[in-house]
């Protein structure tokens, strides 16, 4: 006998997408492996790392936490969808390059989702409430201080592009 499938429908990165999927089917695998969408990593699959961050109808959530039904008619924006329109490097994603933000880049994608969602929310935001943003994505490699410098950056070339 096979699994049941339940049809959704999801935004994902501006592209309505419509599929057929089993009901326990994680969102970060549905991303991964039916969408080919592989910036969002798989992690701990336990809602620990942050690796596996995606914006949730502008909200950062964890994929891995999701099944791909629970998606269904809502915005989903993965790592890839933070690029520019012209398909070339956000302020966001620029700013880690220049700052050095990143090192192996496993936690990188998350890192970034975390960052979105914090300057959409606050685009002046202090060293604490960026530390305190990312304080749920675990990172082995830059010691954050990094990551911290260069969400700083993304919100003052942010604040200059506004003015």
């Amino acid at each position: 006998m096979s699994e049941a499938l339940y049809p959704i429908t999801v935004e994902v990165n501006g592209v309505q997408r419509t599929a057929q999927v089993p009901a326990r089917l994680s969102l970060v695998d549905w991303l991964r492996d039916e969408l080919r969408l592989t910036g969002t990593h798989v992690g701990c699959e336990h809602g620990v790392c942050g690796a596996c961050s995606i914006l949730l109808d502008g909200e950062a959530v964890r994929a891995c936490l999701m099944y791909a039904v629970q998606a269904d008619a809502h915005r989903v924006t993965t790592v890839e969808g933070l690029a520019a329109p012209d398909g070339g490097l956000s302020v966001l994603q620029d700013s880690f390059c220049e700052a050095h933000g990143l090192q192996c880049g496993y936690c990188t994608s998350g890192m970034l989702v975390a960052a979105q969602a914090l300057l959409d929310a606050n685009p002046r935001p202090s060293d604490d409430e960026i530390r305190a943003a990312i304080g749920g994505n675990l990172c082995r490699c830059t010691g954050y201080q990094q990551i911290v410098e260069a969400i700083r950056l993304a919100a003052e070339r942010l604040q200059e592009k506004r003015a």
